[in-house]
């Protein structure tokens, strides 16, 4: 079942737009329409997720990848079962493993479709709400996951709010993680998919690699977001009180490859893969090709 955040601020409302004009989207079937308050993130990013690409875009093509890595990495730093996880941001695709595992999963996100999703899972506890602003109470978790919301916060403050946030939410002892799309992994995308050529993909594309922001034209580029340079999310979080940050190069430069012969089969190669990537996952030079890095501190 769908849970809303309840508190002092409300993050939805009922919607009072003429329904013939109102683009907002029926909250399981019910009579009533939510409208969440003003913030333009969440209106510029809304027509991309509500397709619901990301209920199975970890499962399929290159993006096994980076699911695999995220597992991996997360595995090895994850306290004993049962702990408690916030999961902020997603469609339940690491809910899943995560209660499957054993751990005690909350999941957090904006998308009502995501929310629904999530909550048909066994073991999830899914709500609506907002990375900005979790209404969950101080040191609630052992484990807070941002596998998502800081890339769509194009400004810094919202960034380390989102941080501070999850570290408020975190016992002292646990830990907080949250991944980043790297600054040049557009370019190469679209290298890659024979899309830098056109005009208009080169010049969002360059100017992505100057200034972060991702404002793509085209939903087949993504939507708005930000791409750190792996460097700056460091000062965030320490911004944010999470000093001594540690960072993972999640899939280094194997995600220009990895879809193709046979790499994410699950076999013997798949295996060596990953014992590869883990090898060199925090070596710094690989920061800027990775397309994901994942950043961890323990609370204090």
């Amino acid at each position: 079942m769908i849970r809303r955040n309840t508190g002092a601020a409300p993050l939805f409302r009922p919607c009072t737009i003429p329904r013939i004009v109102c683009r907002h989207k029926r909250l399981l079937r019910s009579c009533q329409l939510i409208e969440y308050r003003p913030m333009e993130t969440i209106a510029a990013i809304s027509g991309y997720y509500v397709r619901g690409g990301e209920v199975d875009r970890l499962s399929v093509g290159r993006s096994r990848l980076e699911f695999l890595r995220t597992q991996d990495v997360l595995r090895r730093l994850l306290p004993a079962r049962p702990a408690r996880v916030l999961d902020v941001g997603g469609a339940g695709v690491h809910a899943r493993w995560l209660a499957a595992d054993g751990y005690r999963v909350r999941l957090v996100d904006p998308m009502p479709l995501h929310v629904q999703h999530a909550a048909a899972i066994g073991g999830v506890d899914a709500v609506l709400g907002e990375a900005r602003r979790l209404d969950e109470p101080d040191s609630a978790y052992q484990a807070t996951l941002l596998l998502g919301p800081l890339y769509h916060l194009p400004e810094r403050r919202d960034r380390v709010t989102a941080l501070r946030e999850a570290a408020r939410v975190t016992a002292p002892g646990g830990f907080v993680a949250a991944a980043t799309i790297s600054r040049y992994a557009g370019l190469y995308d679209t290298l890659v998919r024979d899309r830098y050529l056109e005009p208009d993909v080169r010049r969002i594309t360059d100017a992505t690699v100057m200034t972060g922001v991702h404002d793509p034209f085209d939903q087949d580029l993504f939507t708005l977001a930000y791409f750190h340079h792996p460097d700056e999310i460091v000062d965030e979080f320490t911004d944010a009180g999470l000093t001594g940050a540690a960072r993972y190069a999640l899939e280094g430069g194997a995600w220009l490859f990895a879809d193709r012969d046979g790499w994410l089969e699950g076999d013997d190669r798949t295996v060596a893969l990953l014992d590869a990537l883990r090898s060199v996952e925090q070596e710094p030079s690989l920061f800027g090709i990775t397309s994901h890095l994942l950043t961890v501190a323990v609370v204090k």
